[in-house]
């Protein structure tokens, strides 16, 4: 790795490898890949059924943004961001870009999803038994609007546990339409992104352009530096879905949330499997292993469960303006 990019040893991981327990879970080759490049693609890992039912969700849940936009300007409001649908203003107008708290917006998709084996089974690969759903959101570009999305890193933590994302590609990427590019290997160190854009821009010697299919998954170490490039105003719909785990051990030993709140999320998943059984009731289901500490009690109001806040998030790391001027 060249000198711009920070390297560091990695730590050991405390999750240890289990021998695979279905054709979903990841292989110890698999697993090795993605511990030393910091991403796995799994290519044609959704199935065509809930790939179409995801792909209308990710439809009705940006026409509802756009009808809470409408309502906050009708209110006279000038709020454009809230904790459920974030906008942006571009050159060319405004713009949606992202749906937080996927489960509670009225798309039994979204939990169909997370209780399916296809995604289950690579977290209890990742993270061990005791995963916990993190987040949940939809990140996408709108048709037209081809706007950069800088080098970043999702989140620093110490690197004892897995902490990864979960991309389900719901539309086409292609490289010259900005498909995502990631920098294999720098999940080991926090990096310096001011020094990284000054001296490459988007042409890092050891980057890689991730070109996705509909239906294709990219596992990403949230460490993992990665980011597009501006395509201009020709740019195409590009939805992805982001499911982020970790392991309950790891949020209990580096925070930020406490054991409470992993309880309030844990109750995601039966609600998640019942669903997923409910709609595909004769295909492979996941057996859920979690352990008697973190089984949750779960109630009988599926709208309790279904969205669970963050009122603290673990810090990222990217060129800020500050970052800029320090230099």
């Amino acid at each position: 790795m060249n000198a711009v990019l920070k390297t560091a040893t990695a730590n050991p991981i405390k999750t240890p490898l289990a021998a695979p327990r279905s054709q979903f879970h990841l292989t110890e080759e698999q697993i090795q890949f993605f511990d030393d490049n910091g991403y796995l693609i799994l290519r044609n890992w959704i199935p065509p059924k809930l790939l179409e039912r995801l792909q209308e969700a990710g439809t009705q849940w940006i026409a509802d943004g756009w009808k809470q936009l409408e309502q906050q300007e009708d209110s006279t409001s000038t709020k454009r961001w809230d904790a459920d649908w974030a906008f942006a203003e571009r050159d060319h107008g405004m713009v949606m870009w992202r749906v937080n708290y996927l489960h509670n917006k009225g798309q039994a998709a979204s939990l169909e999803l997370l209780g399916s084996p296809q995604v289950l089974a690579v977290a209890e690969s990742l993270c061990g038994t005791n995963f916990v759903p993190t987040y949940e959101s939809m990140v996408f570009k709108q048709q037209g609007d081809g706007n950069v999305v800088r080098w970043h890193q999702d989140a620093i933590h110490p690197r004892h546990y897995r902490i990864f994302n979960y991309d389900v590609y719901l539309d086409a990427s292609k490289k010259e339409a900005g498909a995502l590019h990631v920098v294999p290997k720098s999940q080991r160190a926090k990096q310096d992104f001011c020094n990284l854009e000054q001296a490459y821009g988007w042409n890092v010697p050891e980057a890689v352009v991730v070109e996705m299919q509909p239906g294709d998954v990219l596992l990403h170490d949230v460490m993992v530096a990665h980011g597009s490039p501006a395509t201009g105003g020709n740019a195409a719909l590009r939805r992805t879905l982001y499911y982020e785990f970790r392991s309950a051990e790891e949020i209990l030993e580096d925070g930020p949330w406490d054991e409470a709140w992993i309880d309030k999320r844990m109750r995601l998943i039966p609600v998640a499997l019942r669903q997923h059984q409910e709609q595909f009731p004769n295909v492979d289901q996941f057996h859920w292993q979690v352990s008697s500490q973190y089984r949750p009690e779960v109630s009988n109001n599926d709208e309790i469960e279904l969205k669970v806040v963050h009122l603290v998030h673990t810090e990222a790391a990217f060129c800020s303006a500050g970052d800029a001027i320090k230099k």
